[in-house]
């Protein structure tokens, strides 16, 4: 049952970043007017589907992030040609439907050759009807239906490439900001969770426990309050305490413990663990916690932010100094120490959740091709020449972004599975 609910949990935090992400540049397209014609979580084959006034909302297969797909950016809109043979369902005067197949088995329809059409500004079809010209305003929600599919066209003013620079802009870098929010809100949320250090402290207690250490095997619990090792009172110096066990490795320790209004001696010998040094008895000591207040929330919360901020670009440094494909973890590995931090408890679940959230925003904001980062750089490149960039050579390096991308973390998969076999 634990097993289930850690998958669960893990699952869950992947969904959540990944959606709110999402959802930002949703959100801000649709604020912008532009046409989302797919919110998606994951690539590949679709698992779920359901549609939504415009949208349709999908979970795919591969869990290796989503997107929104915006009108004018997607290849899937089928042209009409002048000459082309099409069929239209005509309402109150208006097109509501447009046929491109199976002209035959479409009842209460017009057909007719196509003269004239325009679907993205005028917004008007002309056609030859049995020798008769015949001209229709098109309904700017109108759906074009082929080979099964039904799409809805994006007049000019819906797609993402009609709206200003700022417009667009925005609607790229709001799912990283969607993510620093959501990291922001989940370091604050952490630290109501587990509060903060009170004011001159005078003792230490157990915050966490190892299964199969020698705490656990001496029956210490969470919260036991340490009041001396070997005869030397502690108080609160929790460096002093872990030098003792460290120095004791293999040796026997009286520890006094304190658990409610009653104090009792036990035994308890530290020992060795695999690439560590010195005795371990699988304890995690802290200071005495209080609330925290809101002020110091935010106040607390904008540090972790900073202090996480600055870890991940010193991993992107080193990374880059030194690359080993050992190094990166793809989906498999951040779902197995997902799934170790899980096991602590909601606490610490709540906390790396938060960590992810902000390397997602951060490493979208990379100017690498296909990432939020490169689009915004080709933003700002037509800022400054005032026009945009060829939208072909633009499609073409984000193309060729993701394609290496998509190859990295396969590369990636490919060696979390092995090291996952081997051990």
């Amino acid at each position: 049952m634990e097993t289930i609910q850690i998958v669960l949990m893990t699952v869950l935090m992947f969904f959540v970043i990944v959606t709110v992400h999402e959802w930002g540049h949703y959100y801000f397209a649709k604020r912008a007017g532009i046409l989302v014609r797919e919110f998606a979580i994951g690539f590949g084959p679709k698992l779920f589907s359901y549609k939504r006034n415009e949208t349709r909302f999908t979970l795919r297969l591969l869990p290796f992030g989503g997107f929104a797909r915006m009108a004018g950016e997607d290849p899937e809109v089928n042209e009409i040609e002048t000459g082309q043979t099409i069929a239209v369902r005509v309402t109150d005067g208006i097109v509501k439907t447009i046929y491109l197949d199976q002209l035959d088995n479409r009842k209460n329809v017009v057909r007719g050759e196509v003269l004239d059409i325009d679907l993205e500004q005028a917004l008007t079809i002309k056609l030859d009807v049995d020798g008769e010209d015949q001209q229709y305003t098109v309904h700017p929600q109108a759906m074009m239906v082929t080979k099964g599919q039904s799409i809805q066209i994006a007049p000019k003013d819906r797609q993402y490439g009609s709206k200003t620079v700022g417009q667009r802009a925005m609607a790229i870098f709001a799912g990283p900001l969607m993510n620093f929010i959501l990291a922001f809100i989940l370091f604050g949320l952490h630290i109501q969770m587990v509060g903060i250090q009170v004011d001159n402290p005078t003792y230490v207690q157990i915050s966490e426990i190892t299964a199969g250490m020698p705490a656990a095997e001496a029956d210490l619990h969470k919260g036991d309050i340490i009041e001396s090792v070997n005869g030397i009172a502690i108080g609160a110096n929790v460096e002093n305490m872990i030098k003792l066990i460290a120095d004791s490795q293999d040796k026997p320790m009286k520890w006094t413990v304190r658990r409610g209004d009653k104090t009792f001696d036990l035994t308890i010998t530290p020992r060795a663990m695999e690439g560590q040094k010195g005795g371990k008895v699988g304890i995690v000591p802290e200071l005495p916690k209080r609330q925290a207040g809101v002020g110091e929330t935010f106040k607390f919360a904008g540090q972790s932010m900073v202090r996480t901020t600055d870890l991940i670009f010193q991993g992107f440094s080193q990374l880059i100094q030194r690359f080993s494909i050992n190094d990166l973890g793809g989906p498999v590995r951040t779902f197995e120490v997902t799934g170790q931090i899980a096991k602590q408890g909601i606490e610490q679940l709540t906390y790396w959740t938060a960590i992810m959230s902000l390397y997602l925003g951060i490493f979208n904001l990379l100017p690498i091709p296909a990432l939020d980062g490169s689009r915004l750089v080709f933003l700002g490149v037509e800022a400054v020449r005032g026009r945009p960039v060829d939208p072909s050579r633009e499609g073409m390096v984000h193309f060729v972004g993701f394609a290496m991308l998509f190859l990295l973390m396969i590369a990636v998969t490919y060696n979390d599975i092995l090291r996952l076999i081997n051990g």
